[in-house]
């Protein structure tokens, strides 16, 4: 089961946020996409594109966050932050 921590932040408050978990079979990169998924619908936001530097910085921190340069449509806020909170493997 993954659970990761979803925040839509603007002018450095949180004006939304949510924790999100999925436990579907197809591994972590599943998971981890059914939860971003999960979030970008319920609050009506575009899905973020990965750019290098977001994995690598996942990979390091378990934490990434997003800006205007990795959305296609404009936002309205500053940046999206995914943090993850837990990972347990079936």
């Amino acid at each position: 089961m993954l659970k990761v921590w979803v925040k839509v932040v603007k002018n450095n408050k949180i004006i939304k946020d949510k924790v999100v978990s999925s436990n579907i079979e197809g591994g972590y990169q599943a998971n981890l996409k059914a939860c971003i998924t999960t979030f970008c619908e319920e609050f009506d936001i575009e899905k973020p594109y990965w750019l290098p530097y977001n994995v690598d910085e996942f990979n390091k921190r378990s934490k990434v966050t997003f800006d205007c340069n990795n959305f296609i449509e404009s936002i309205d806020f500053d940046k999206l932050v995914i943090e993850e909170l837990e990972y347990t493997e079936l």
